[in-house]
């Protein structure tokens, strides 16, 4: 099975774009799992071989989460296999995931977005150029890396939307929404010219010294304004992401232009917010139906 690894790995890196580090992580992974697997080909992996190592997995101690990792590692393998006609049945088709791994990252309540939203309170370029970014996080719900990435012509204010690049370098349009285009149109006309020093850069966000925003710098500003707006402890970039995709779910949106809007790959990353929609629909029956 070793050189049906390598053939993975390889896909993995030139087809999918795969970041270096995820392609080590997936050899990893994998390859414990060659070794447990011994001789056998492709094609005689069944699924209780699959079970037989998810357990071992268990008795060695590794969480639900990590169990859940290596199972989606295992996955992708045997997918690539079918796909490519080494073997005829994909023996983790299956195989759930392990039980308690799907939690719901935590998430702000409207009210606590109104306050973080409107910790800036000044007019100083410091204030519109946190304003607009914190405006844009939540209303796109973009990862970190992509926020700081962005430059001037990813954004279209005329139209409403910006594109970005996301994790295996795939390119996506997310709309923004009219507070953010507002919130940044702000900082463009007042403060990001102020900001930029005489020098040039073609990123969007930059720092007082007029360069481009860090993904740390931006960090500590999101937890200066959260302690601010008075928000609880443990806010993150990646809160006001969770809750963004939430949001738009409780309100009616659906779970495939959550999916393609975030920027997951495969809708199996979405489906943890899957019990928002659910209580959505509970609630709603319970509002609306004669015997809710």
């Amino acid at each position: 099975m070793d050189r049906f690894l390598d053939l993975f790995l390889n896909y993995l890196l030139v087809e999918k774009g795969a970041a270096a580090n995820t392609v080590t992580a997936y050899s990893r992974d994998l390859t414990r799992y060659l070794q447990f697997l011994g001789d056998r080909a492709p094609g005689e992996v069944k699924p209780s071989d699959v079970t037989g190592y998810l357990s071992k997995l268990k008795d060695e101690g590794l969480s639900p989460r990590s169990r859940a990792r290596a199972l989606s590692a295992l996955r992708m393998l045997h997918r690539f296999l079918v796909r490519e006609g080494y073997c005829e049945l994909n023996p983790t088709a299956i195989i759930e995931a392990p039980k308690g791994v799907l939690r719901l990252p935590a998430v702000l309540s409207g009210r606590e977005v109104e306050a973080l939203l409107s910790s800036p309170l000044d007019t100083g370029a410091v204030e519109l150029r946190d304003k607009a970014m914190l405006e844009l996080l939540y209303a796109t719900g973009l990862r970190v890396s992509e926020l700081v990435g962005l430059k001037l012509g990813d954004v279209n204010l005329s139209a409403g939307y910006l594109m970005t690049i996301g994790k295996g370098d795939k390119e996506r349009l997310v709309p923004m929404g009219e507070s953010a285009c507002l919130a940044v149109i702000g900082y463009l006309n007042q403060a990001r010219g102020e900001m930029l020093r005489e020098k040039t850069s073609q990123r969007l966000f930059l720092s007082r010294l007029g360069d481009g925003m860090t993904r740390q710098a931006f960090w500590n500003i999101i937890k200066k304004r959260a302690l601010q707006a008075g928000v609880r402890n443990g806010i993150s970039p990646h809160t006001l992401r969770h809750s963004f995709a939430t949001h738009l779910l409780e309100n009616g949106a659906d779970l495939r232009s959550v999916q393609i809007m975030l920027g997951h790959a495969d809708l199996s990353s979405t489906q943890i917010y899957t019990h928002v929609t659910r209580e959505r629909l509970k609630r709603l029956h319970g509002e609306f139906h004669p015997r809710g």
